[in-house]
């Protein structure tokens, strides 16, 4: 492993006061900064130098800093979560980057992710597609059966898994160039879809998920991969088409019985 050592780095960052504000990139320079750092260590020592200089910080999102939540979704040179794969923006490191580069940081580009201020979106639409149908029901009958005594066949426990692993963080919506978040609602379809508690709702999921996710103005997808590649958790294509089957079935079945 490659010792640590400090870098000097120019930083050019999205400063906007609200989303009616028109927003603006600003510049400044760092020293000293570790590359064992993490980017958002950088970035608090960034924040405490312009308290120091009697200037406003920057506000961005964190929260476990542990790679599970998604609050620190920047856009980085580019790329959703910075230059390395599979990680999140807490999880990247200061020594992917070179002494006296130039770093662009930006937040997501979404109408679905107004901005909130600097470099912090509203990421509630996301919420509010899942309460459109991400859930299952609980029998309370009194012959309730305990989830770990229904047999789950492996593969589909580990597909339902592998959806699960979704942290909502958005960086599939930043990254298509139509602004879908059809990947984050198919690893949300499919998380209850493959599994026998998420059958109760499984007629009416998809198609509340969609329309809602409609509603809040994401784009549709046109197949670029682009989603698959920069997310954090290398939630697969899979759970897209995996959602259009659901969703069909549903809309098909609706029919039938209209």
């Amino acid at each position: 492993m490659a010792s640590s050592k400090n870098i000097s780095i120019t930083l050019k960052i999205w400063r906007q006061k609200n989303a009616n504000d028109q927003g603006k990139m600003e510049t400044y320079s760092l020293k000293d900064v570790s590359t064992d750092s993490s980017f958002l260590e950088m970035l608090d020592l960034l924040n405490e130098q312009l308290i120091e200089e009697g200037k406003e910080p920057v506000a961005f999102d964190h929260d476990c800093r542990e790679g599970i939540c998604g609050m620190c979704s920047l856009f980085i040179n580019g790329q959703a979560h910075g230059p390395d794969s599979g990680v999140t923006t807490c999880q990247l490191h200061m020594r992917m980057f070179k002494d006296g580069e130039t770093i662009y940081i930006e937040p997501w580009r979404s109408a679905a992710f107004p901005v909130i201020k600097d470099l912090m979106v509203d990421r509630s639409s996301f919420d509010r597609i899942q309460q459109a149908g991400a859930y299952v029901s609980v029998n309370t009958s009194g012959r309730t059966v305990d989830a770990n005594a229904i047999p789950i066949n492996k593969k589909a426990a580990d597909d339902a898994f592998d959806a699960a692993t979704c942290i909502g963080c958005g960086a599939c919506v930043a990254t298509c160039k139509n602004g879908s978040a059809m990947l984050f609602v198919g690893a949300k379809v499919s998380q209850f879809a493959l599994l026998p508690q998420g059958k109760v709702e499984a007629s009416r999921r998809a198609q509340k998920m969609v329309a809602q996710m409609d509603l809040e103005g994401f784009g549709n997808c046109t197949n670029t991969g682009a989603c698959e590649v920069e997310c954090p958790k290398g939630i697969s294509l899979e759970n897209i088409a995996r959602m259009n089957r659901e969703f069909l079935s549903a809309k098909i079945t609706s029919e039938e019985m209209a």
